[in-house]
C-alpha cells in the first residue's frame, strides 16, 4: 500500500479532532472522580487573564516575547509617534511584542483586544505599505470598531526611513521577513495573546492590507494557507521583481539616455492625457459620469495619445513629439529585448495623471532594490540595467524571497479560506492589468470559473487609484473613516465575514464616493469578470440603476 502524507485539510480536521478527544477523556476523567456538576463545568473553563505584562507571561508563545500590556480608556486614542488621534474606539487592552522566527530576524508588533462584551470573537490582522516599518494603525482602528481582536508588525526592520533599504544588505532573511514571512510570524503568537487574554480563541482569523499589504495578503494564502479563513488583498504588489522594473523603465523612458532629468513628459501634461482620455471614453458604459468603467475598452480607435500632438508650437493643450513617444512607451510597459516578452504589463489608459507620483526625481523609484538587494553596489547605475540579464540574476537572488506569483492555491482552497481582492482601475502604482492577469491564471489553474468563485474573488473599482482615491466612487472598508460598519454589502471587511462565517459569498460591493464628508454617488463593485452594467433608468450615482453582468 502507498503511504501518502495527508493533506492540510486532513492534517487540520485531524488536529481538532486530537484536541475535541483530548477534551473528552478530560471529561471523562472528571466524571470518573466523581466530578462533572455545573460548579465544576465553570471551574475546568480557562481563565481570562488581565490585561498585564505579568500575568500574561505565563503564556507559551511561538517565537515571540511579550514587552508589555496596557489597557486603555474608551475613546480617542494616539498611537507612540503620532499625531493623529483615532477615534470611536472601544475600551481595549494593547499588547506590545516581537517576533524573531529566525536569529537575524526582529519583527515588532502590536495586538489591541477589545475589553469584555466588545469583542465579537474574531481576529483581523492589518498589512503594512511600501517599505515602511509603520503599523497601519487606521486598519487597525477600522477593524477594531467593528469589535474585532486587531494586530500589526513593522514588517521586520526598524529604519526610521521608510524608503533606504540599508537594513536588507547582506541580511536575507530580513529580506524574507517584509517580503514574505513577517505577518505568518506576528499571527501565530497574536493568536495565544488573545486567546489567553479573552480565555478562548478567536473563532475566525481575517488578513486586511493593500499594496504591499496585498502582496503579504497573496504571500499568506499561497505559502501560510492555514493562519486566516479569510484575506483581503488590496492593490497587491506581489509581483514585486516586475513591479519594480516598471518603475526603473518609467524613469528611463522618460528622460534623455544617460541623464537623470528633467523629465519629458511633465506632469501636467501626462494630466492632460488623462482628461482628454476620460473625455473621449467616458460614455463606453452607457453613463457620462467621469469614470472609465473599464480602460481595455478604450481602445486606439476611441482614444489614441497621437491625437493631442501638437500642429504648432509647443503649449498646455497639446504634447510634443516627444512627449507622445514617452507615452507609448509606457503603456508599452518593459519587454525583454532578446525574446521580445513582456516583463510587466504596460500602465493603462486613464491611468496617466498619476504616473509623476512613481517616475522618480534624481533617480528611479526602488533605485535602492536593484542597487543594494540585487547587485549590491552602491554605486550602481541604472542606465546599465539589461532586462533579460539583470532581470533573470535578480529572479535568482531576490525574486524567491519577495515575489508571490504561485498559482497553487489548493491548499489555502482545501482549509476553507475565501479571498476577496480589489484593485482600482485608475492605479498607476499597481498596474489593473498584472492583478487581473494573476486572477485569470489562478482561474485557469482552477478549471472553471465557478470553482474559483467558490473560494476566490476580485473586485475591480473604476475611478480608483492605488489603494484609494481617485475619480470614482471608491470608498467601501478601512477609507469610510471613524464610523463602525456593519452592512456586508458596503463593507469588505463585513463582506468577507459575512462569506466565511454564513456562506454568503460577495456578488457585488457597493463603493461610495465622498465628498466633503458627504456621499455624492454610490456605485457597484461586481465580482470579476462582472461588470456594473446601467439599466436605462434611476439616477447614475444610485447604485440601485445598476446591476452586475
Amino acid at each position: 500500500m502507498i503511504h501518502r502524507e495527508p493533506s492540510r485539510d486532513m492534517a487540520r480536521r485531524m488536529r481538532r479532532h486530537a484536541r475535541a478527544l483530548g477534551a473528552l477523556v478530560a471529561v471523562a476523567a472528571l466524571a470518573a472522580c466523581g466530578g462533572g456538576g455545573d460548579d465544576d463545568d465553570e471551574a475546568a473553563a480557562p481563565t481570562p487573564l488581565a490585561c498585564d505584562a505579568t500575568a500574561l507571561a505565563t503564556l507559551k508563545l511561538d517565537a515571540a516575547t511579550l514587552a508589555s500590556a496596557a489597557a486603555q480608556p474608551a475613546g480617542s486614542y494616539t498611537p507612540t509617534g503620532s499625531n493623529t488621534a483615532l477615534t470611536n474606539l472601544p475600551a481595549f487592552c494593547r499588547l506590545r511584542a516581537s517576533a524573531t522566527p529566525t536569529s537575524d530576524s526582529l519583527i515588532n508588533f502590536e495586538v489591541w483586544v477589545p475589553s469584555g462584551t466588545a469583542w465579537n470573537g474574531k481576529l483581523v490582522t492589518t498589512g503594512n505599505g511600501g517599505y515602511s516599518p509603520a503599523l497601519n494603525y487606521s486598519d487597525m482602528a477600522y477593524a477594531m470598531r467593528q469589535g474585532y481582536a486587531v494586530v500589526g508588525g513593522d514588517t521586520g526592520h526598524q529604519s526610521t526611513d521608510p524608503n533606504e533599504m540599508f537594513w536588507g544588505v547582506g541580511h536575507p532573511e530580513k529580506i524574507t521577513d517584509w517580503g514574505s514571512r513577517s505577518v505568518h510570524a506576528i499571527t501565530v503568537p497574536a493568536k495565544r495573546l488573545v486567546e489567553g487574554l479573552q480565555g478562548k480563541p478567536a473563532s475566525r482569523a481575517y488578513y486586511y492590507g493593500c499594496s504591499t499589504g496585498g502582496h503579504q495578503g497573496y504571500a499568506e494564502i499561497q505559502r501560510y494557507p492555514d493562519d486566516f479563513d479569510g484575506v483581503i488583498a488590496g492593490a497587491p504588489g506581489n509581483n514585486r521583481t516586475r513591479l519594480n522594473v516598471e518603475f526603473l523603465h518609467r524613469f528611463l523612458s522618460n528622460r534623455a539616455p544617460n541623464t537623470n532629468g528633467p523629465v519629458i513628459l511633465t506632469a501636467a501634461k501626462a494630466s492632460l492625457i488623462t482628461q482628454r482620455a476620460v473625455a473621449a471614453c467616458d460614455a463606453l458604459d452607457g453613463v457620462t459620469d467621469g469614470v472609465i468603467e473599464d480602460p481595455r475598452l478604450c481602445t486606439s480607435d476611441k482614444f489614441n495619445v497621437d491625437s493631442l500632438l501638437c500642429t504648432g508650437a509647443d503649449n498646455a493643450t497639446c504634447l510634443t513629439a516627444a512627449q507622445v513617444a514617452v507615452a507609448k512607451k509606457i503603456y508599452a510597459g518593459p519587454k525583454n529585448p532578446r525574446t521580445g516578452a513582456q516583463i510587466y504589463p504596460g500602465l493603462a489608459v486613464g491611468t496617466e495623471a498619476g504616473w509623476s507620483q512613481y517616475w522618480g526625481s534624481t533617480e528611479p523609484v526602488r533605485a535602492d532594490y536593484w542597487r543594494l538587494w540585487v547587485f549590491d553596489n552602491p554605486q550602481w547605475n541604472w542606465w546599465s540595467f539589461d532586462y533579460d540579464r539583470d532581470l533573470t540574476f535578480a529572479d535568482a537572488k531576490v525574486s524567491p524571497l519577495v515575489d508571490q506569483t504561485s498559482t497553487d492555491l489548493s491548499a489555502f482552497r482545501a482549509s476553507g479560506g475565501k479571498a476577496i481582492v480589489y484593485q482600482g482601475w485608475q492605479d498607476p502604482v499597481v498596474n489593473p492589468i498584472d492583478t487581473i492577469g494573476y486572477y485569470e491564471r489562478v482561474r485557469s489553474a482552477q478549471g472553471s470559473q465557478a470553482r474559483t468563485d467558490e473560494f476566490f474573488r476580485l473586485f475591480m473599482v473604476p475611478g480608483m487609484g492605488h489603494c484609494g482615491g481617485g475619480s470614482g466612487a471608491t470608498v467601501f472598508g478601512g477609507q469610510s473613516g471613524t464610523s463602525p460598519t456593519v452592512d456586508p454589502e458596503h463593507d469588505v471587511l463585513q463582506a468577507l465575514d459575512a462569506w466565511v462565517d454564513k456562506g454568503q459569498p460577495p456578488e457585488r460591493i457597493v463603493a461610495s464616493r465622498v465628498v466633503s464628508g458627504s456621499v455624492t454617488r454610490t456605485h457597484p463593485l461586481c465580482a470579476y469578470p462582472k461588470k456594473a452594467v446601467y439599466r436605462g433608468s434611476g439616477s447614475i450615482d444610485d447604485a440601485a440603476s445598476f446591476v452586475c453582468q
